[in-house]
C-alpha cells in the first residue's frame, strides 16, 4: 500500500519547524508587517519574540487555535493559486486589496476583526469563487 499522504506529527521538532518556515514564507509572499504576522497567528504584540523564532525556522510550540489558524491560512494560499495560477502579482496582493464582498474591507482586516472565523469566512469565499 502506498502512503502517498503522509500527515506529519506535529509533535517533533522537525516538522514543527517546517512548519513555521512554510508559514514565514507565506507571510513574505503577502509582504505583512509585524502586527498583521502577530494577528494571523492569533497572538498579541507581546509575542514577537515567538514570531521571530518562527522566522529562524524554530520548532516553536504550536497550540491548537494556531494549527487551526495555519491550516486556515495555507488553504487560503492554496486557492488563491488555484484562481490565478498566472497572476503572482495579484496573489501577492489579493489579501491587502479592499473587495466589496467584505464591505469594502480588505481580508486582512475581516481575518483581524473576526480571528479564527475571520480566516474561515475568508478561506471560504475564496473556495466559493473556485467552485463557481
Amino acid at each position: 500500500m502506498s502512503d502517498a499522504l503522509t500527515v506529519p506529527d506535529l509533535d517533533a521538532p522537525a516538522s514543527r519547524a517546517a512548519l513555521a518556515r512554510l508559514v514565514t514564507r507565506l507571510f513574505d509572499s503577502w509582504s505583512l508587517d509585524q502586527a498583521e504576522q502577530l494577528e494571523l497567528l492569533g497572538l498579541n504584540a507581546r509575542s514577537s519574540t515567538r514570531l521571530r523564532r518562527f522566522h529562524r525556522g524554530a520548532a516553536v510550540r504550536i497550540s491548537r487555535d494556531m494549527l487551526d489558524r495555519i491550516g486556515w491560512l495555507l488553504s487560503i494560499y492554496k486557492t488563491l493559486y488555484l484562481l490565478y495560477p498566472h497572476n503572482e502579482r495579484l496573489r501577492r496582493a489579493w489579501m491587502k486589496h479592499r473587495n466589496f464582498v467584505f464591505e469594502n474591507h480588505t481580508p486582512i482586516e475581516v481575518i483581524r476583526d473576526g480571528g479564527l472565523i475571520g480566516i474561515a469566512r475568508v478561506a471560504r469565499y475564496l473556495e466559493w469563487q473556485l467552485a463557481r
